[in-house]
């Protein structure tokens, strides 16, 4: 079975978890045995845990089970984000204590999406999973940042990526990593996926606008060739 994470132990009294890449690529979901494995290994030990991360996101349930692991555990968490902590793997994020990013770093929220096949009924039932599941993440979100429900709605909408000053300044996570003693710029940008493709259109000449009805494809080939 290929793991997603690694545990290494320092000492008696410290552990360090590393989960890179794909959140769940292989397994977890609909698998008994996975998920107690994890639980199994946290629970093998005591103390301090710092848990760093890598990753893309994935499956949100798996985060969500990890999530509620780590903030139940009998022990400090502490999370280093060193590359990237987007969708599943932002919210995992959110159960350390101290959440600390690498001055290269970046965090990533977006609505979760899904994959459904049937008629009208069943795309409503889609819909309506995919509501409830943005409201559970969105409350993980509020208590980490202390952001309205509002605020992280339209982040959340608009897939939001934030450097690490940014995400320190609306509270996604507390500190800089290796700048010990210095103070934290809040002179930082935050790049919205939406934002930035709802300005190239209105740049577009106007012949080359996009009509209503234009396929997503063909649009991000446009969008493409503006861009590069």
């Amino acid at each position: 079975m290929k793991k997603f994470w690694n545990w290494v132990r320092n000492s008696d009294e410290e552990r360090t978890l590393y989960l890179n890449g794909v959140i769940s690529d292989e397994t977890w979901w609909g698998d008994e045995v996975t998920p107690k494995m994890f639980k199994d290994e946290l629970l093998a030990g005591t103390g301090n845990i710092t848990v760093w991360i890598n990753s893309p996101g994935g499956d949100v349930f798996a985060a969500a089970q990890i999530y509620n692991m780590l903030m139940e555990y009998n022990g400090r968490v502490t999370v280093k984000i060193d590359g990237l902590a987007a969708s599943a793997a932002s919210v995992i994020a959110m159960a350390g204590g101290d959440v600390y990013m690498s001055p290269v770093s970046m965090l990533m929220i977006h609505n979760p999406s899904t994959i459904a096949i049937g008629d009208s009924e069943e795309m409503l039932r889609a819909k309506a999973l995919l509501d409830e599941v943005k409201e559970s993440i969105i409350n993980a979100y509020e208590l980490k940042s202390g952001l309205s429900r509002t605020k992280l709605s339209h982040l959340m909408d608009a897939e939001t990526w934030m450097n690490a000053n940014k995400a320190i300044e609306l509270g996604f996570a507390d500190k800089v990593m290796f700048t010990e003693g210095e103070k934290t710029s809040t002179d930082s940008l935050i790049f919205s996926r939406m934002a930035v493709t709802n300005s190239i259109i209105k740049k577009l000449p106007k012949q080359s606008k996009p009509k209503i009805g234009t396929p997503i494809e063909s649009l991000d080939k446009r969008l493409s060739l503006i861009t590069h």
